[in-house]
């Protein structure tokens, strides 16, 4: 199957002690095409070849998103926790907007860098990526007009300093695109992180084919388990295999939204933006429900 430019093939040097996984994950995919052959499989026709991310974006999240954005040429797009920059590149191309993307991983940050051309050609400039992480970005505030953050929120060691540290960066009338998910059934825990982060929820997307694909994927890689070891090694291969057998008992009933997030055009202490931000809040005495988000 035709599959995005290969990564380079750097040393591995892993970063942080949080990013050592990611690192040795992505160090090993860029050398075998075998965990895109299996995201592939699981995805079927809906799997974007050229963006080939580690997550659970398909065809229709990628339109849903450049719907949503509503971005106008030459604004600043942030793909918060971007992996490779699948995402991040192809948006920035289709929105002709620039591109600022960064990840906990330093591996996965220079494969981003390295595909810049690919999707950019002699525009290339326009996208930079670096090392940071969700809770302390390093952005400046009101400095992007859209930012997407896919499967990457529900890892934050902190999901609500997460959710205001990318609120703080969005610039007035901007959206935020975070996917997130929760138990069928259950009150949605965001609600309160929502405005905490002086954001305001404009749509809320279902994406009932998500639980499947990771269901499928995770089974995949249990079957395939000895050939990801021989071909990502041990660790990576480890890493993988402990997530799908933890996650897959949690996937019957699981439900997938893409919330579509406003940063309010007044400020917080206005009463517009109290009474929005109460509006906000889950009823009294309902419980919060834990998110997990797979790799």
């Amino acid at each position: 199957m035709n599959t995005a430019p290969a990564a380079p093939e750097a040393p591995f040097v892993p970063g942080t002690t949080r990013s050592f996984q990611y690192d040795a994950f992505h160090a090993a995919r860029a050398l075998t095409d075998l965990v895109a052959r299996l995201y592939a499989e699981a995805m079927g026709e809906d799997y974007p070849a050229e963006v080939a991310a580690s997550s659970s974006c398909d065809w229709p999240l990628l339109g849903l998103m450049a719907a949503r954005l509503r971005m106008n040429p030459g604004q600043l797009l942030v793909d918060a926790g971007c992996g490779t920059g699948g995402i991040g590149l192809w948006l920035a191309r289709a929105l002709a907007v620039r591109l600022d993307g960064f990840d906990l991983s330093p591996v996965a940050v220079a494969q981003a860098t390295a595909r810049r051309p690919h999707f950019l050609a002699a525009t290339a400039d326009r996208a930079v990526f670096r090392v940071a992480e969700l809770e302390n970005t390093g952005l400046p505030t009101a400095h992007a007009h859209g930012i997407v953050c896919v499967d990457a929120i529900g890892r934050a060691a902190d999901r609500g300093a997460a959710l205001c540290e990318l609120g703080r960066a969005l610039a007035p009338g901007g959206r935020l695109l975070v996917t997130r998910a929760l138990r069928r059934g259950a009150e949605p825990a965001w609600h309160q992180q929502v405005a905490a982060a002086g954001l305001a929820q404009e749509h809320l997307d279902e994406r009932p084919q998500e639980p499947a694909v990771w269901e499928r994927l995770y089974r995949l890689w249990i079957a395939h388990g000895d050939q990801l070891r021989r071909e990502l090694g041990q660790a990576a291969a480890g890493a993988m295999l402990r997530e799908a057998h933890q996650v897959l008992p949690t996937l019957p009933g699981r439900r997938a939204v893409l919330l579509t997030l406003r940063r309010l055009p007044r400020t917080e202490g206005s009463p517009e933006t109290a009474t929005r931000m109460a509006g906000l809040s889950p009823p009294a005495g309902r419980p919060a429900f834990t998110e997990r988000t797979p790799q």
